[in-house]
């Protein structure tokens, strides 16, 4: 019933993306589409050459069985984690963002954190427990939020507006 949940936001939230919020778009400071489609095949730019394809092809090279279902799967983890970088480029570029967005990069990386917590109990409880490929992408995903929590809470320490140097 989650999954079913789950599906149906997500495929709400990128209808209201390309309808209802398609004007807030700020294509002058998308690093990652070039020529302004979703894929954004213009080169040197691209989600699908940069995140996608890479994702996928790793997926192929590491995966816990060699099947549809699995390299499927690995590349949905791979995808999840390099997911947040165009948001993250974005936020870089542009040097601040409004904190509706930065409040969304921060849960989600707090989610993704939670998940290295639950990690480590499993390990510790769980004689079996061995998943270096969701650890590995785990890990590279947390450290890419590394920078933004820095600043994210520096500025909430300070009680100044969120401000990336540069």
């Amino acid at each position: 019933m989650m999954k079913i949940f789950f599906i149906t936001a997500t495929a709400t939230t990128v209808y209201w993306m390309v309808t209802r919020y398609k004007l807030s778009y700020d294509g002058d400071n998308d690093l990652l589409h070039g020529d302004g489609s979703f894929f954004g095949f213009g080169a040197p730019h691209g989600v699908l050459l940069f995140i996608i394809l890479p994702c996928f092809l790793l997926a192929i090279i590491w995966n816990e069985g060699f099947e549809a279902f699995e390299i499927l799967w690995a590349f949905s983890i791979y995808l999840e984690a390099l997911a947040i970088v165009p948001q993250l480029f974005m936020l870089q570029k542009t040097k601040e963002g409004e904190a509706f967005t930065l409040l969304y990069i921060f849960c989600v990386g707090a989610y993704r954190g939670l998940y290295v917590v639950n990690w480590v109990y499993r390990f510790a409880t769980e004689p079996h427990y061995w998943q270096p490929l969701v650890w590995v992408s785990g890990v590279v995903q947390t450290l890419l939020y590394a920078d933004f929590f820095y600043y994210y809470f520096l500025a909430i320490k300070e009680g100044a507006k969120f401000q990336l140097p540069g």
